[in-house]
């Protein structure tokens, strides 16, 4: 309200939000509007900004004459059947300019709509993107307007939305798979690697909320708890160090509660001395207080722990007098796997003063998971071999187990090199915390980082609501199967390795149920790292859409073997796609970009569609 008329009429009840000036023309006359709303005005003053960003110069505007006289497509003229009218190209300009959610659905409209009253077939527009030939400028326009949106983080395969906590917090713990690291102070190997106060940092700023298995707490010199890989050559940290990083990262990723596990090794004046830096240290973050225990039937939620910090381990009545039968652990498991004797280790005295803080995760162990006597804040610790083999005879009463109780599953003592497990099999089962070795990248933890991506890396994930009931039943009864068909069409700028052309391929696996485990591959591009072209559908059926996770892997292709060049694995239920249709058997469709992981530039372009099928399987089969 700043032009000449708007001064004179100072006095008229014009809301300036509705009010804007057109200064136009030679002589810099002015045109001065109100309109009905708010909206409307800021999506005219929005189209105004975009034609004026195309019109500054004389030589553009003759061209865009001649573009109008050669494709007379939008006239405000009934001389041409079929071609849209002015103000229906104002109402629909205003449609696709103020419903960003729905922009990538309309301009696709937008495009098939100029191609069909263009007469241009998909092919020439794939001439016009690829080969740059001459075509109408307003076609350039959308279509290098079109490129950049799916270019950009909104055209990522990705779920944007996930990438906060969208799931029910509410719940009880043991409905949640909870991401877990294993030996977090271990730079490298189990046996000779260095111990670093860094790592806690690392593992709890990347969204790890269970630290199992890693305070390893031994006696030190001068009454100083310390932490390392006992009867190994890794190298030796104080405990109160570690507790005070803990303590400075633990909710600057997530507000959700951290587990920290204590493995005691220490004589009992210095488990007070632990028991003394904890109370210290973390002071509030261990009050839990405001939950009473016997009133609790269930474990509480991670929404009432937040920033909330939880101690692991043993408990114990009294300092002197009360010994704990420390049985080795894995020998103690294999007496239910084949029945045979258990070695003992010596006893040990546990601190009151340390038991007493031990709340909802008190460490058992598993003799029978059939026969199993539990309570809700009970947690059970099995190493991978024992795990397998539990799968393989009594997999559905490890899905009951896992319902009852909290259960963990860690790497098996010969990974002496920190290599991972694949979780993907204990995820299946139900286990909330499968501990990888965050310090060891590859396939393994790519999965993990995978799955908790899904809920903001919270490090809390909703397990599916068939693992979550107090019943073990067939989860899938009259389950709708689930068909995912991915059409590979191009990559771009895929890295070179050794800066050398490749022949690059597409490798797309689903990883879940193993009914649902399956891998496709796309034929290879010679020579063509830069813009490869496949054009090839991909379809997959998968049973439990839930628990499955997409993997593309990107290959170069030789002779004699194969180079890897880039993945990037997305939970299944991430996967963003629009609902373009209402066909009752596609529910989703929707073209995407899926960039490769830590590579900024480099991604692959696709289609997809899921569709939905009635159909059962047998759980865990």
């Amino acid at each position: 309200k700043k032009s000449e008329l708007f001064r004179r009429y100072a006095d008229a009840c014009f809301d300036p939000n509705c009010c804007f000036s057109i200064y136009h023309g030679e002589h810099v006359k002015c045109l001065d509007l109100v309109s009905t709303n708010a909206e409307e005005a800021r999506t005219w003053i929005t189209g105004l900004k975009y034609l004026m960003a195309g019109i500054s110069d004389e030589d553009s505007l003759a061209r865009r004459q001649r573009t109008r006289d050669q494709y007379p497509l939008f006239t405000d003229t009934d001389e041409n059947q079929g071609s849209l009218g002015f103000e229906e190209f104002c109402s629909f300009y205003k449609m696709i300019s103020t419903r960003l959610d729905q922009l990538i659905q309309k301009m696709t409209f937008l495009m098939l709509f100029y191609l069909q009253m263009q007469g241009l077939t998909r092919e020439h527009l794939v001439d016009i993107v690829v080969k740059s030939e001459p075509c109408p400028e307003n076609l350039q326009r959308m279509v290098l307007g079109f490129t950049n949106y799916m270019r950009s983080p909104a055209g990522d395969i990705f779920n944007p939305e996930h990438n906060q906590v969208n799931q029910d917090m509410t719940q009880p713990l043991c409905n949640y798979f909870i991401a877990t690291s294993h030996n977090t102070y271990l730079t490298g190997d189990q046996l000779l690697s260095q111990s670093r106060v860094e790592m806690y940092a690392c593992v709890l700023q990347a969204g790890c909320r269970c630290v199992e298995g890693e305070v390893d707490c031994w006696d030190g010199p001068d009454g100083e708890p310390i932490i390392h890989h006992g009867y190994t050559l890794t190298s030796k940290i104080l405990f109160k160090d570690v507790i005070e990083t803990i303590n400075k990262y633990a909710f600057t990723k997530s507000q959700y509660p951290v587990i920290l596990s204590i493995e005691n090794h220490c004589t009992v004046p210095q488990q007070k001395k632990i028991a003394e830096y904890l109370r210290e240290v973390l002071q509030d973050k261990l009050d839990l207080s405001s939950v009473n225990v016997h009133e609790c039937k269930k474990l509480p939620s991670p929404e009432i722990l937040k920033g909330k910090i939880l101690v692991k381990g043993d408990v114990s009545d009294e300092d002197t007098g009360d010994e704990d039968e420390n049985e080795n652990e894995d020998e103690n498991l294999h007496f239910y796997v084949y029945n045979s004797a258990f070695r003992k280790r010596k006893t040990m005295r546990l601190s009151r003063a340390l038991s007493d803080l031990v709340k909802y995760t008190k460490s058992v162990r598993v003799h029978d998971i059939e026969t199993q006597v539990h309570c809700n804040w009970q947690v059970s610790s099995l190493n991978e071999t024992v795990m397998n083999q539990i799968l393989q005879l009594k997999p559905r009463e490890l899905v009951c187990l896992n319902q009852r109780q909290l259960l963990r599953v860690y790497p098996s003592n010969y990974r002496v090199d920190s290599s991972n497990f694949n979780p993907q099999p204990y995820w299946n089962a139900g286990c909330h915390m499968v501990a990888m070795n965050y310090q060891t990248e590859g396939r393994m933890l790519e999965l993990n980082r995978a799955k908790f991506s899904s809920n903001g890396s919270c490090g809390y994930i909703l397990k599916p609501k068939c693992m979550c009931k107090g019943v073990c039943t067939d989860p899938l009864p009259g389950h709708r199967k689930t068909q995912l068909v991915l059409k590979i069409i191009s990559g771009q700028q895929l890295p070179k390795p050794r800066d050398s052309i490749i022949d690059p391929y597409v490798e797309v696996e689903i990883t879940g149920l193993p009914v649902d485990c399956s891998k496709q591959q796309t034929r290879v591009v010679n020579d063509n790292g830069f813009n490869p072209m496949w054009e090839e559908t991909l379809v997959f059926n998968i049973q439990m859409p839930q628990i499955a996770l997409v993997r593309f892997h990107v290959w170069d292709h030789d002779p004699i073997g194969r180079e890897f060049i880039g993945q990037r694995t997305v939970a299944f239920t991430s996967i963003i796609i629009n609902n373009l249709t209402h066909n009752i058997y596609v529910k989703f469709v929707g073209y995407r970009h899926v960039y490769l992981e830590g590579m900024e530039e480099s991604s692959i372009f696709v289609h997809v569609a899921i569709n939905h099928i009635t159909a059962k399987v047998s759980y865990l089969k």
